[in-house]
């Protein structure tokens, strides 16, 4: 496997890592103050697909910007 590869499958592994722990931090830190009864809110009374469906866009960003920064070509210039 050449460097560029390996490079490439850690900036899509670690952008969606960031990307599912930021869409945690927001459904579980900061949605439950937007509720007005105030009660907590877990992944699983977000709903499972909404929430894949909000990490993986916020992913794609840090995959975006992890290719800018580590030179991997995955976006064209």
């Amino acid at each position: 496997m050449s460097s560029l590869t390996v490079r490439r499958i850690f900036v899509w592994v670690v952008g969606m890592l960031l990307g599912f722990a930021v869409s945690f931090v927001l459904v579980t830190g900061v949605i439950w103050r937007l509720v007005p009864s105030g009660e907590a809110i877990s992944v699983q009374d977000y709903g499972y697909i909404y929430f894949l469906v909000t990490a993986i866009p916020i992913g794609i960003i840090f995959v975006a910007w992890l290719d800018g920064f580590m030179d991997t070509k995955i976006l064209p210039d």
